[in-house]
């Protein structure tokens, strides 16, 4: 029943030109060395927030490839907006540069403590090439979930 129930739903959305999001690939990745936060101040906990990332593809066509990425974020309080990004993908035959285009965030509390943050938002492929280039022009939709201590997992979605 439940098989019937999703395939239901797969043809309406076919039939009424919806498209569903199809997953292109996933990244763990470190944070490297320290976040840094400059407070605005204008107010308590408004802040720019950037950081360097090192990531390793583990699913899709990003499996076995490596990502080096950059991003800045205004937060306010628990809640951020992204205001730039951007990363540089690097697999065998193939090589992309994307873009943060838009995002948002908020922080993660376990324990009653931030455990991290939790993001999505949209991406753009300004450049690919070799066995990438299928993704030049690209646009894309971004999901970061914490797994450990300064690390996350990114999923990345065709924007659909």
């Amino acid at each position: 029943m439940k098989l019937r129930v999703s395939l239901c739903v797969v043809s309406f959305l076919s039939s009424t030109g919806l498209a569903i999001a199809e997953p292109i690939g996933r990244y763990e990745c470190s944070i490297v060395g320290q976040v840094n936060q400059q407070p605005v101040g204008d107010k308590e906990g408004h802040r720019l927030v950037d950081l360097l990332s090192s990531c390793v593809g583990v699913d899709g066509l990003f499996k076995g490839a490596t990502y080096s990425a950059s991003s800045v974020s205004e937060w306010d309080g628990m809640k951020g907006t992204y205001v730039g990004g951007t990363g540089v993908v690097r697999s065998p035959g193939g090589l992309a540069v994307n873009q943060i285009t838009e995002g948002v965030g908020s922080v993660v509390m376990k324990d009653g403590k931030p455990a991290g943050s939790e993001g999505s938002g949209k991406g753009l492929f300004k450049f690919a090439s070799g066995t990438l280039a299928a993704l030049s022009g690209k646009s894309v939709r971004w999901e970061a979930r914490p797994i450990g201590f300064n690390r996350y997992s990114l999923e990345v979605t065709t924007d659909k």
